[in-house]
Formats: structure tokens, sequence, C-alpha cells
């Protein structure tokens, strides 16, 4: 029998009920071209069959180690233990219920190893829905392809602003030096957690490559139950305002000021448009006071230009 190449890089892979997806995570991960990974699957307390499909995953290949958390701890606690038990020179990061494509490790462990860069990361793409009950695969957003296309190596934010705009942990792959070097992680009990994660990595790396392949493939839930799914709640409003207000004040402590004006260009024209088609019918009138609060700060940020939708919330 021919001995599995040491492990060079670590997926952690959180799941929270999350058992009409999780295969295919896993089966994602079998898939890939670069074989010398393991990863840690972190069943958060799962009241579904989430935690046995990481069972079995990993009594069928010794590459797989299962967590199971006795008391839901929410997602970035899960990273975080996750992070704790790396043991090899990168970390990567996939939920469990998105997937990743075939040369996805391959790609970032091979461009970081060239390069020498503390960080790579790619492109990735929304599967939605489709009209057989399945899910299909869409195209790469231009705020996506604006962040990782060209390629670009041992590239910084000055260099590279738009980069700003890629902000979930599962893109990537980083060096774990990274994380211990700046003692990172993640914070608990908040919703949309990448948001600061993603700029403390760009600031805090010494270089950082960008790749235009698609490395992962998000899933939007046909049932909305996933947390980007559920902005309408007020209290889910609150964490999405407050991690992307953290995310442009890690950029101006870092002395990024390129990058911080390309982000709030991004948040106006990209996240905040359908935040305002939610707040003008929204029966609870603190919604739209929380919205406009918040686009007023950004108004107030070098007089930053607001088309219709974001004057419109400014009002409020």
């Amino acid at each position: 029998m021919t001995p599995s190449p040491e492990p060079v890089v670590t997926v952690i892979v959180p799941g929270y009920d999350v058992a009409d997806f999780a295969q295919e995570a896993v089966d994602s991960l079998r898939a890939q071209t670069l074989t010398a990974w393991n990863a840690i699957l972190i069943d958060d307390a799962s009241t579904d069959g989430t935690g046995a499909i990481f069972d079995t995953a990993a009594d069928a290949d010794a590459r797989f180690r299962v967590v199971h958390h006795a008391v839901r701890a929410g997602l970035s606690a899960a990273r975080n233990t996750g992070l704790d038990l790396v043991a090899t020179p990168y970390v990567a990061f996939l939920d469990a219920d998105d997937r990743y494509t075939p040369r996805a490790l391959e790609r970032l462990v091979g461009t970081v190893e060239r390069s020498g860069s503390d960080l790579a990361l790619g492109a990735y793409v929304r599967l939605r829905p489709d009209a057989a009950g399945g899910y299909r695969a869409g195209h790469v957003q231009p705020w996506v392809a604006a962040a990782t296309d060209p390629e670009r190596l041992s590239t910084t934010l000055d260099a590279h602003p738009d980069a700003s705009g890629n902000i979930v942990a599962w893109s990537k792959v980083s060096r774990l030096d990274l994380w211990r070097r700046e003692g990172l992680r993640f914070p608990v009990g908040k919703a949309y957690e990448d948001q600061i994660v993603a700029q403390q990595l760009y600031t805090r790396a010494r270089g950082f490559d960008v790749v235009p392949d698609v490395v992962v493939e998000w899933r939007e839930r046909a049932d909305g139950s996933s947390i980007t799914q559920q902005k309408s709640q007020l209290p889910v409003l609150r964490d999405y305002l407050e991690a992307l207000a953290g995310g442009i004040a890690v950029l101006d402590a870092a002395g990024q000021p390129r990058a911080a004006a390309s982000r709030v260009r991004l948040i106006l024209s990209m996240d905040l448009p359908p935040l305002v088609e939610i707040a003008r019918d929204h029966p609870d009138a603190e919604y739209r006071r929380t919205l406009g609060a918040f686009v007023r700060r950004l108004a107030a940020r070098d007089g930053a230009a607001l088309d219709a939708p974001a004057a419109e919330a400014a009002a409020w």
C-alpha cells in the first residue's frame, strides 16, 4: 500500500444541521487533485445527521478528523476549535453546506508555495436552487472578479485595494504562522464573522496572491435557512452592519485608505440596495433607522457619493 503524502494543508469544515449538504462538502475534499491534505470536521451540536456523516467520512478516510461540540457554539467558535488543532503549514476553511472545485487546494497551496506569500485567495460562485430541485453553479460576479482577476503574486492592499472585497473565509488558503504570530481568531457570538478577519489577514500578511480560478461553490439554500438569507431580521442586520463597519475600521487602522474607499464603494453598490428593498416595507421602523444611521456614517467618509437607494436610506 502506498503511504499517504504528508499533509501540507488542514481544511476546517464546521457544520450545524446541514445533513442535506455535508456529504457534498466531504466528497469535494476527496475529489481534490492535491491529496496532501487533512480535514477537521466540526459538528456544532447538530440535531440532524450531520455528525453521523462526518463520523462515516472519518471511518473511511484517515485524513478526516471529527470534533463534536456538546453544546452549539456557533460558526466562529467552531472555526476557532479547528484552528487550535491545526499542525500543518497551511490552513483553509470550507463550510459544510458548500463545496470545493477539484483543483481548489492544488491551485491555492501551489500559489503560496511558489510565491512565498502568507495568503492566497480565489474566486467563487453561488450555488442557487434550480427548477429540478437541485442546485446550479452561477457565474463569477463582478466584485469577485475585481478582487481575483488577473492573477497577482506577492501583492498588497496598496497595490491591489479591490482585494478587500473578498471577505469570505472559505475562498482562501493561508499560512498557519500568520494566524499564530498575529493572534487571529474569529469573533464569537457574531454573524458575518469573516468580514473583520479577512481584512486582518490582508493588512497583516507580508504579501498575498490572487488567482482567478473558481475555488468554491457557495450554496444559497432553497429553504432560506443560511444566515446570509436572514437579513430581514433586525439582530442579523445589526451584526451585518457591525461587521461591515468593523472591516473598514481595520483598513483605516492599518493606514489603507484606498482599500477602505474601495470597500465603501462596494458596500454602497452591492450590499446596500437589497437592504433598502427590505427596509422600505419592514414592519419595524427601527430597521430603517439602523440602516439609515449606517449609511450616513458611510456618506460622511470623504464625501462618498450616494445613489438613489443610498440617499433614500440616509434620510431615514
